[in-house]
Protein backbone atom coordinates (compact mmCIF):
# COMPACT_ATOMS: atom_id res chain seq x y z
CA UNK A 1 0.00 0.00 0.00
CA UNK A 2 1.25 3.57 -1.07
CA UNK A 3 -1.54 5.88 -0.06
CA UNK A 4 -1.40 8.68 -2.29
CA UNK A 5 -4.11 10.77 -0.84
CA UNK A 6 -4.39 12.80 2.50
CA UNK A 7 -7.87 13.55 3.08
CA UNK A 8 -11.44 12.42 1.20
CA UNK A 9 -13.75 14.97 1.02
CA UNK A 10 -17.13 13.93 0.32
CA UNK A 11 -19.61 16.07 -2.02
CA UNK A 12 -23.18 15.45 -0.83
CA UNK A 13 -21.95 13.40 2.18
CA UNK A 14 -25.55 14.30 3.93
CA UNK A 15 -27.50 11.93 1.26
CA UNK A 16 -28.06 8.10 0.73
CA UNK A 17 -25.04 7.20 -1.36
CA UNK A 18 -22.55 8.40 1.67
CA UNK A 19 -24.06 6.69 4.37
CA UNK A 20 -25.33 3.55 2.79
CA UNK A 21 -22.27 2.80 1.00
CA UNK A 22 -19.33 5.27 1.35
CA UNK A 23 -19.24 5.53 4.87
CA UNK A 24 -19.02 1.92 5.43
CA UNK A 25 -16.38 1.14 3.18
CA UNK A 26 -14.35 3.66 4.28
CA UNK A 27 -14.67 1.93 8.08
CA UNK A 28 -14.24 -1.61 6.75
CA UNK A 29 -11.45 -0.04 4.63
CA UNK A 30 -9.73 1.34 7.91
CA UNK A 31 -10.64 -1.65 10.71
CA UNK A 32 -9.12 -4.34 7.57
CA UNK A 33 -5.73 -1.76 7.27
CA UNK A 34 -5.31 -0.20 10.67
CA UNK A 35 -1.68 1.23 9.30
CA UNK A 36 -4.12 3.82 7.15
CA UNK A 37 -4.60 7.20 8.38
CA UNK A 38 -7.00 9.46 6.57
CA UNK A 39 -9.22 12.74 7.18
CA UNK A 40 -12.30 12.75 5.84
CA UNK A 41 -14.40 16.00 5.44
CA UNK A 42 -18.20 15.78 4.44
CA UNK A 43 -20.02 18.76 2.56
CA UNK A 44 -23.35 19.33 1.49
CA UNK A 45 -25.88 22.03 1.62
CA UNK A 46 -27.29 21.45 4.67
CA UNK A 47 -27.05 22.37 8.06
CA UNK A 48 -25.43 19.93 10.08
CA UNK A 49 -22.54 20.50 13.48
CA UNK A 50 -20.00 18.37 13.96
CA UNK A 51 -21.56 16.05 16.39
CA UNK A 52 -24.66 15.13 14.13
CA UNK A 53 -22.20 14.69 11.34
CA UNK A 54 -19.91 12.61 13.64
CA UNK A 55 -23.54 10.49 14.18
CA UNK A 56 -23.92 9.92 10.64
CA UNK A 57 -20.63 8.36 10.64
CA UNK A 58 -20.93 6.66 13.97
CA UNK A 59 -24.07 4.66 12.71
CA UNK A 60 -22.81 3.60 9.18
CA UNK A 61 -19.70 2.35 10.58
CA UNK A 62 -21.71 0.48 13.19
CA UNK A 63 -22.98 -1.70 10.45
CA UNK A 64 -19.85 -3.43 9.62
CA UNK A 65 -18.59 -3.53 12.93
CA UNK A 66 -15.54 -1.07 12.38
CA UNK A 67 -13.32 -0.38 15.46
CA UNK A 68 -9.90 0.16 16.03
CA UNK A 69 -7.00 3.11 16.33
CA UNK A 70 -7.48 4.14 12.51
CA UNK A 71 -11.20 4.93 12.90
CA UNK A 72 -11.17 6.65 16.64
CA UNK A 73 -8.82 8.76 15.11
CA UNK A 74 -10.84 9.65 12.05
CA UNK A 75 -13.58 10.07 13.64
CA UNK A 76 -12.23 12.75 16.41
CA UNK A 77 -10.80 14.77 13.31
CA UNK A 78 -13.18 14.57 10.74
CA UNK A 79 -15.06 17.93 9.88
CA UNK A 80 -18.32 18.86 7.85
CA UNK A 81 -18.55 22.12 6.19
CA UNK A 82 -21.81 23.57 4.67
CA UNK A 83 -20.90 24.34 0.97
CA UNK A 84 -22.86 24.83 -2.37
CA UNK A 85 -20.80 21.96 -4.55
CA UNK A 86 -21.52 24.24 -7.87
CA UNK A 87 -20.26 27.30 -6.30
CA UNK A 88 -16.63 28.34 -7.49
CA UNK A 89 -16.11 30.17 -3.61
CA UNK A 90 -17.47 27.60 -1.70
CA UNK A 91 -15.29 24.73 -3.70
CA UNK A 92 -11.95 27.28 -3.38
CA UNK A 93 -12.86 27.67 0.37
CA UNK A 94 -13.45 24.29 0.50
CA UNK A 95 -10.11 22.48 -0.70
CA UNK A 96 -8.12 25.91 0.44
CA UNK A 97 -8.89 24.42 4.15
CA UNK A 98 -8.02 20.86 3.46
CA UNK A 99 -4.64 18.97 4.77
CA UNK A 100 -2.61 17.31 2.33
CA UNK A 101 -3.45 15.92 -0.87
CA UNK A 102 -7.32 15.62 -1.08
CA UNK A 103 -9.72 13.42 -3.36
CA UNK A 104 -12.71 15.02 -4.08
CA UNK A 105 -15.88 12.44 -3.93
CA UNK A 106 -18.49 13.18 -6.03
CA UNK A 107 -21.76 11.90 -4.25
CA UNK A 108 -23.98 13.96 -6.35
CA UNK A 109 -26.47 13.52 -9.31
CA UNK A 110 -24.87 13.71 -12.15
CA UNK A 111 -26.39 17.16 -13.56
CA UNK A 112 -24.89 18.54 -10.20
CA UNK A 113 -21.86 16.79 -10.79
CA UNK A 114 -21.50 18.58 -14.35
CA UNK A 115 -22.24 21.98 -12.99
CA UNK A 116 -19.64 21.35 -9.75
CA UNK A 117 -16.52 20.55 -12.62
CA UNK A 118 -17.12 23.91 -14.55
CA UNK A 119 -16.92 25.57 -11.11
CA UNK A 120 -13.83 24.05 -10.39
CA UNK A 121 -12.47 25.16 -13.68
CA UNK A 122 -12.63 29.00 -12.54
CA UNK A 123 -9.67 28.68 -9.98
CA UNK A 124 -6.22 26.75 -9.44
CA UNK A 125 -6.65 23.88 -7.48
CA UNK A 126 -4.80 21.85 -5.00
CA UNK A 127 -1.10 19.80 -6.62
CA UNK A 128 -2.09 15.73 -6.52
CA UNK A 129 -6.05 16.24 -6.46
CA UNK A 130 -8.05 13.22 -7.16
CA UNK A 131 -11.85 13.49 -8.74
CA UNK A 132 -13.60 10.62 -8.24
CA UNK A 133 -17.34 10.48 -10.22
CA UNK A 134 -20.05 8.30 -9.83
CA UNK A 135 -21.92 7.00 -12.89
CA UNK A 136 -23.88 7.74 -15.32
CA UNK A 137 -20.81 9.39 -16.95
CA UNK A 138 -23.04 11.95 -18.72
CA UNK A 139 -26.90 11.38 -20.36
CA UNK A 140 -25.63 10.63 -23.95
CA UNK A 141 -22.25 10.39 -25.69
CA UNK A 142 -22.12 13.40 -26.59
CA UNK A 143 -22.40 14.78 -23.12
CA UNK A 144 -20.35 11.52 -21.66
CA UNK A 145 -17.61 13.63 -24.56
CA UNK A 146 -18.17 17.59 -23.63
CA UNK A 147 -17.71 16.26 -19.60
CA UNK A 148 -14.05 13.60 -20.07
CA UNK A 149 -13.01 17.16 -22.17
CA UNK A 150 -13.79 19.13 -19.07
CA UNK A 151 -12.38 16.77 -16.67
CA UNK A 152 -9.03 16.86 -18.84
CA UNK A 153 -8.64 20.57 -17.97
CA UNK A 154 -8.86 19.93 -14.20
CA UNK A 155 -6.45 16.86 -13.84
CA UNK A 156 -4.76 14.42 -15.15
CA UNK A 157 -6.49 11.45 -16.49
CA UNK A 158 -5.20 8.89 -14.35
CA UNK A 159 -6.06 11.29 -11.20
CA UNK A 160 -9.75 10.87 -12.51
CA UNK A 161 -11.66 7.87 -11.24
CA UNK A 162 -15.04 6.74 -12.85
CA UNK A 163 -16.51 4.74 -10.44
CA UNK A 164 -18.58 1.89 -11.15
CA UNK A 165 -18.86 -0.21 -8.11
CA UNK A 166 -19.55 -3.16 -9.75
CA UNK A 167 -16.08 -3.66 -10.95
CA UNK A 168 -14.96 -3.83 -7.35
CA UNK A 169 -17.38 -7.17 -6.80
CA UNK A 170 -15.30 -9.84 -5.98
CA UNK A 171 -17.17 -12.02 -8.09
CA UNK A 172 -16.54 -9.67 -11.07
CA UNK A 173 -12.52 -9.79 -10.27
CA UNK A 174 -12.58 -13.68 -9.80
CA UNK A 175 -13.44 -14.04 -13.44
CA UNK A 176 -10.02 -13.45 -14.22
CA UNK A 177 -8.80 -16.02 -11.89
CA UNK A 178 -11.02 -18.41 -13.29
CA UNK A 179 -10.24 -17.36 -17.02
CA UNK A 180 -6.50 -17.11 -16.97
CA UNK A 181 -5.31 -19.26 -14.27
CA UNK A 182 -6.27 -22.56 -15.63
CA UNK A 183 -5.22 -23.92 -19.08
CA UNK A 184 -8.58 -26.14 -19.60
CA UNK A 185 -10.58 -23.08 -19.77
CA UNK A 186 -8.87 -20.37 -21.74
CA UNK A 187 -8.84 -22.74 -24.54
CA UNK A 188 -12.86 -22.82 -24.65
CA UNK A 189 -13.21 -19.50 -24.39
CA UNK A 190 -14.07 -18.82 -28.14
CA UNK A 191 -17.01 -19.30 -30.38
CA UNK A 192 -16.39 -22.61 -31.19
CA UNK A 193 -17.03 -23.51 -27.89
CA UNK A 194 -19.24 -21.28 -26.60
CA UNK A 195 -22.73 -21.02 -28.03
CA UNK A 196 -24.14 -18.32 -25.87
CA UNK A 197 -22.93 -15.62 -22.78
CA UNK A 198 -26.08 -14.05 -21.01
CA UNK A 199 -25.21 -11.54 -17.72
CA UNK A 200 -28.42 -11.24 -15.98
CA UNK A 201 -28.77 -8.91 -12.56
CA UNK A 202 -32.89 -8.95 -11.62
CA UNK A 203 -33.95 -7.96 -8.41
CA UNK A 204 -37.08 -8.10 -6.52
CA UNK A 205 -36.74 -4.16 -5.00
CA UNK A 206 -38.92 -2.19 -6.72
CA UNK A 207 -38.30 1.81 -7.14
CA UNK A 208 -37.43 2.38 -3.08
CA UNK A 209 -38.16 5.90 -2.71
CA UNK A 210 -35.58 6.63 -6.34
CA UNK A 211 -38.11 8.06 -8.53
CA UNK A 212 -36.16 11.18 -8.91
CA UNK A 213 -32.98 9.30 -10.33
CA UNK A 214 -34.39 6.59 -11.54
CA UNK A 215 -37.39 7.88 -13.57
CA UNK A 216 -34.70 9.85 -15.42
CA UNK A 217 -32.89 6.69 -15.95
CA UNK A 218 -34.96 3.67 -16.14
CA UNK A 219 -33.40 0.03 -16.63
CA UNK A 220 -31.00 0.14 -19.24
CA UNK A 221 -28.82 3.79 -18.43
CA UNK A 222 -28.91 2.26 -15.00
CA UNK A 223 -27.44 -1.27 -15.11
CA UNK A 224 -26.69 -2.24 -18.86
CA UNK A 225 -25.23 1.04 -19.89
CA UNK A 226 -22.76 1.02 -17.12
CA UNK A 227 -22.76 -2.02 -14.99
CA UNK A 228 -23.03 -4.66 -16.87
CA UNK A 229 -21.29 -3.67 -19.96
CA UNK A 230 -18.15 -3.51 -17.80
CA UNK A 231 -18.70 -7.18 -16.18
CA UNK A 232 -19.13 -8.86 -20.07
CA UNK A 233 -16.48 -6.53 -21.15
CA UNK A 234 -14.47 -9.02 -18.48
CA UNK A 235 -15.41 -11.93 -19.86
CA UNK A 236 -14.63 -11.25 -23.21
CA UNK A 237 -11.44 -9.37 -22.73
CA UNK A 238 -8.38 -10.76 -24.57
CA UNK A 239 -5.61 -11.71 -22.01
CA UNK A 240 -3.76 -8.83 -20.41
CA UNK A 241 -0.20 -9.44 -19.84
CA UNK A 242 -0.70 -7.93 -15.96
CA UNK A 243 -3.72 -6.57 -13.71
CA UNK A 244 -1.98 -3.06 -13.72
CA UNK A 245 -4.45 -0.45 -14.80
CA UNK A 246 -2.66 0.26 -18.36
CA UNK A 247 -3.10 -3.46 -18.79
CA UNK A 248 -6.33 -4.27 -17.86
CA UNK A 249 -8.47 -0.74 -18.71
CA UNK A 250 -6.78 -1.38 -22.70
CA UNK A 251 -8.16 -5.09 -22.17
CA UNK A 252 -11.49 -3.96 -21.58
CA UNK A 253 -11.37 -0.69 -24.22
CA UNK A 254 -10.84 -3.19 -27.23
CA UNK A 255 -13.58 -5.31 -26.31
CA UNK A 256 -16.15 -2.36 -26.24
CA UNK A 257 -14.78 -1.01 -29.39
CA UNK A 258 -15.78 -4.25 -30.80
CA UNK A 259 -19.29 -4.56 -29.41
CA UNK A 260 -22.37 -3.32 -31.05
CA UNK A 261 -25.69 -4.39 -31.11
CA UNK A 262 -26.57 -7.40 -32.73
CA UNK A 263 -27.44 -7.84 -36.68
CA UNK A 264 -27.32 -3.86 -36.45
CA UNK A 265 -30.72 -4.08 -35.46
CA UNK A 266 -31.92 -2.67 -32.07
CA UNK A 267 -35.95 -3.42 -32.61
CA UNK A 268 -35.24 -6.75 -32.94
CA UNK A 269 -32.36 -7.23 -30.41
CA UNK A 270 -33.41 -5.50 -27.48
CA UNK A 271 -36.58 -5.90 -25.24
CA UNK A 272 -38.32 -3.27 -22.60
CA UNK A 273 -41.04 -3.54 -20.11
CA UNK A 274 -42.08 -2.04 -16.64
CA UNK A 275 -44.00 -3.41 -13.44
CA UNK A 276 -48.25 -3.41 -12.56
CA UNK A 277 -49.42 -3.57 -9.53
CA UNK A 278 -48.42 -7.14 -8.17
CA UNK A 279 -47.12 -8.85 -4.98
CA UNK A 280 -43.57 -9.53 -3.73
CA UNK A 281 -43.27 -11.93 -0.36
CA UNK A 282 -46.89 -10.64 0.47
CA UNK A 283 -46.20 -7.19 -0.19
CA UNK A 284 -48.63 -5.61 -2.11
CA UNK A 285 -46.89 -3.15 -4.72
CA UNK A 286 -48.63 -0.26 -6.78
CA UNK A 287 -47.72 -0.05 -11.07
CA UNK A 288 -44.31 1.51 -11.44
CA UNK A 289 -46.42 4.52 -13.02
CA UNK A 290 -48.24 4.97 -9.80
CA UNK A 291 -45.17 5.03 -7.51
CA UNK A 292 -44.64 8.61 -6.15
CA UNK A 293 -42.45 10.95 -8.15
CA UNK A 294 -42.82 8.95 -11.31
CA UNK A 295 -43.96 10.64 -14.74
CA UNK A 296 -45.93 8.06 -16.80
CA UNK A 297 -44.80 9.74 -19.84
CA UNK A 298 -41.40 9.32 -19.56
CA UNK A 299 -42.36 5.51 -20.38
CA UNK A 300 -39.31 4.29 -18.44
CA UNK A 301 -38.76 1.07 -18.53
CA UNK A 302 -37.70 -1.31 -14.97
CA UNK A 303 -36.87 -4.28 -17.16
CA UNK A 304 -34.57 -4.43 -20.16
CA UNK A 305 -32.68 -6.90 -22.40
CA UNK A 306 -30.04 -6.19 -25.30
CA UNK A 307 -28.20 -8.94 -27.26
CA UNK A 308 -25.05 -7.76 -28.42
CA UNK A 309 -22.20 -9.07 -30.96
CA UNK A 310 -18.60 -8.50 -30.10
CA UNK A 311 -16.78 -8.27 -33.77
CA UNK A 312 -13.43 -10.32 -33.13
CA UNK A 313 -11.88 -13.65 -34.39
CA UNK A 314 -12.68 -15.17 -30.68
CA UNK A 315 -16.79 -14.12 -30.40
CA UNK A 316 -18.35 -14.52 -33.99
CA UNK A 317 -21.48 -15.48 -34.00
CA UNK A 318 -21.68 -15.63 -30.31
CA UNK A 319 -24.95 -13.56 -28.49
CA UNK A 320 -24.06 -11.62 -25.37
CA UNK A 321 -27.09 -11.21 -23.81
CA UNK A 322 -27.64 -8.60 -21.12
CA UNK A 323 -30.94 -7.93 -18.89
CA UNK A 324 -31.61 -6.30 -15.57
CA UNK A 325 -35.30 -5.73 -14.01
CA UNK A 326 -36.67 -4.80 -10.95
CA UNK A 327 -39.97 -5.80 -8.82
CA UNK A 328 -39.57 -9.30 -10.19
CA UNK A 329 -40.16 -12.46 -7.93
CA UNK A 330 -36.91 -13.99 -8.01
CA UNK A 331 -33.44 -12.10 -7.22
CA UNK A 332 -31.31 -13.79 -10.17
CA UNK A 333 -27.70 -12.35 -10.48
CA UNK A 334 -25.09 -14.22 -12.42
CA UNK A 335 -23.16 -14.77 -15.14
CA UNK A 336 -24.14 -17.88 -17.66
CA UNK A 337 -21.46 -19.04 -20.36
CA UNK A 338 -23.27 -21.87 -21.99
CA UNK A 339 -21.05 -24.00 -23.96
CA UNK A 340 -22.15 -25.71 -27.45
CA UNK A 341 -23.57 -29.49 -27.20
CA UNK A 342 -21.14 -32.27 -28.01
CA UNK A 343 -20.55 -32.90 -31.54
CA UNK A 344 -21.78 -36.49 -31.37
CA UNK A 345 -22.87 -38.38 -28.13
CA UNK A 346 -22.65 -42.48 -29.00
CA UNK A 347 -25.63 -44.73 -29.76
CA UNK A 348 -26.78 -46.15 -26.77
CA UNK A 349 -26.13 -43.15 -24.17
CA UNK A 350 -29.49 -41.58 -23.62
CA UNK A 351 -30.92 -38.50 -21.04
CA UNK A 352 -29.90 -35.68 -20.82
CA UNK A 353 -27.65 -34.25 -23.08
CA UNK A 354 -27.78 -30.24 -22.10
CA UNK A 355 -24.53 -28.10 -23.10
CA UNK A 356 -22.57 -27.81 -20.07
CA UNK A 357 -22.68 -24.42 -18.62
CA UNK A 358 -20.60 -22.20 -16.16
CA UNK A 359 -22.56 -19.61 -13.99
CA UNK A 360 -20.92 -17.14 -11.86
CA UNK A 361 -22.79 -15.36 -9.19
CA UNK A 362 -22.51 -12.14 -7.59
CA UNK A 363 -23.53 -11.72 -3.85
CA UNK A 364 -23.17 -14.61 -2.61
CA UNK A 365 -19.76 -14.86 -4.95
CA UNK A 366 -19.97 -18.19 -6.42
CA UNK A 367 -19.50 -20.37 -8.90
CA UNK A 368 -21.13 -23.60 -10.77
CA UNK A 369 -20.07 -26.15 -13.86
CA UNK A 370 -22.91 -27.83 -14.71
CA UNK A 371 -22.47 -31.17 -16.96
CA UNK A 372 -23.71 -34.61 -17.86
CA UNK A 373 -22.43 -37.50 -16.56
CA UNK A 374 -22.98 -41.38 -16.47
CA UNK A 375 -25.90 -41.88 -14.34
CA UNK A 376 -25.58 -43.77 -10.88
CA UNK A 377 -28.27 -46.46 -11.17
CA UNK A 378 -27.81 -47.08 -15.03
CA UNK A 379 -24.69 -45.96 -16.69
CA UNK A 380 -26.38 -45.72 -20.15
CA UNK A 381 -28.69 -43.20 -18.60
CA UNK A 382 -27.08 -39.78 -18.73
CA UNK A 383 -27.60 -37.65 -15.39
CA UNK A 384 -27.00 -33.74 -15.14
CA UNK A 385 -24.63 -32.50 -12.40
CA UNK A 386 -23.67 -29.71 -11.13
CA UNK A 387 -19.89 -28.74 -9.29
CA UNK A 388 -19.68 -26.02 -7.21
CA UNK A 389 -16.86 -23.38 -5.54
CA UNK A 390 -17.90 -20.62 -2.87
CA UNK A 391 -15.45 -17.59 -3.98
CA UNK A 392 -16.30 -16.34 0.03
CA UNK A 393 -17.39 -12.32 0.56
CA UNK A 394 -13.69 -10.78 -0.21
CA UNK A 395 -12.08 -8.90 1.92
CA UNK A 396 -13.77 -5.66 1.31
CA UNK A 397 -17.46 -4.37 -0.10
CA UNK A 398 -17.28 -3.32 -3.28
CA UNK A 399 -16.84 0.29 -2.43
CA UNK A 400 -14.28 -0.32 -0.13
CA UNK A 401 -12.14 -1.87 -3.26
CA UNK A 402 -12.83 1.11 -4.84
CA UNK A 403 -12.01 3.45 -2.52
CA UNK A 404 -8.74 1.61 -1.88
CA UNK A 405 -7.78 2.22 -5.76
CA UNK A 406 -8.74 6.05 -4.77
CA UNK A 407 -6.99 6.24 -1.97
CA UNK A 408 -3.84 4.60 -3.35
CA UNK A 409 -3.91 6.17 -6.74
CA UNK A 410 -4.62 3.13 -8.55
CA UNK A 411 -7.42 3.76 -11.15
CA UNK A 412 -7.67 -0.08 -12.27
CA UNK A 413 -11.12 -0.64 -11.44
CA UNK A 414 -12.18 3.20 -12.54
CA UNK A 415 -13.73 3.52 -15.92
CA UNK A 416 -11.56 5.52 -18.19
CA UNK A 417 -12.72 8.67 -20.32
CA UNK A 418 -12.83 6.33 -23.55
CA UNK A 419 -14.54 3.65 -22.22
CA UNK A 420 -17.56 5.84 -20.98
CA UNK A 421 -17.84 7.10 -24.74
CA UNK A 422 -17.80 4.16 -26.24
CA UNK A 423 -20.49 1.95 -23.66
CA UNK A 424 -23.02 5.26 -24.63
CA UNK A 425 -22.01 4.54 -28.34
CA UNK A 426 -22.95 1.27 -27.76
CA UNK A 427 -26.45 1.51 -26.44
CA UNK A 428 -27.19 4.51 -28.32
CA UNK A 429 -28.86 2.61 -31.48
CA UNK A 430 -31.26 1.15 -28.56
CA UNK A 431 -32.54 4.42 -26.91
CA UNK A 432 -33.25 6.32 -30.02
CA UNK A 433 -35.20 3.00 -31.28
CA UNK A 434 -36.85 3.41 -27.71
CA UNK A 435 -37.62 6.87 -28.04
CA UNK A 436 -38.99 6.73 -31.41
CA UNK A 437 -41.23 3.67 -30.14
CA UNK A 438 -40.09 1.11 -32.32
CA UNK A 439 -39.87 -1.22 -28.98
CA UNK A 440 -43.28 -1.33 -27.42
CA UNK A 441 -43.14 -0.98 -23.79
CA UNK A 442 -44.62 -4.22 -21.96
CA UNK A 443 -45.94 -5.21 -18.97
CA UNK A 444 -44.98 -7.76 -15.90
CA UNK A 445 -46.40 -7.45 -12.69
CA UNK A 446 -44.86 -7.09 -9.74
CA UNK A 447 -43.83 -10.49 -8.49
CA UNK A 448 -43.63 -12.15 -11.54
CA UNK A 449 -40.85 -13.09 -13.55
CA UNK A 450 -41.26 -10.51 -16.76
CA UNK A 451 -43.58 -10.75 -19.21
CA UNK A 452 -44.77 -13.93 -20.43
CA UNK A 453 -43.26 -14.47 -23.41
CA UNK A 454 -40.10 -13.22 -23.11
CA UNK A 455 -37.51 -16.30 -22.49
CA UNK A 456 -35.89 -17.41 -20.11
CA UNK A 457 -32.09 -16.61 -20.64
CA UNK A 458 -29.19 -19.03 -18.97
Amino acid sequence: MTQAVDTLVILGASGDLTSRLLLPAIGQLLTDQPQRSISLVGSAGDDLDADAWRAIIKKSFATVGAKGDAVEKLLKDTRYVKADATSADDLKSLLGSVKGVPALYFALPPAVTAKACQALGTFDLPKGLTLALEKPFGTDRQSAIALNAQLATLVPEDQIHRVDHFLGRSSVFNILGVRFANSIMEPLWDGLHIDRVDVIYDETLALEGRARYYDGAGALMDMIQSHLLQVMAVLAMEPPSTLGAADLRDAKQLVLRATKVWGDDPVASSRRARYAAGEIDGKKLPAYTDEEGVDPSRETETLAEVTLQVDTWRWKGVPFTLRSGKALGSRRREMVVTFTPAAHIPTGLKGSTEPAKLRLLFAPDSMSIEININGTGDPYELERTTLTADFGPGALLAYGEVLEGILDGDPSLSVRADTAVECWRIVEPVLAAWRDGKVPLEEYPAGSEGPEDWPELG
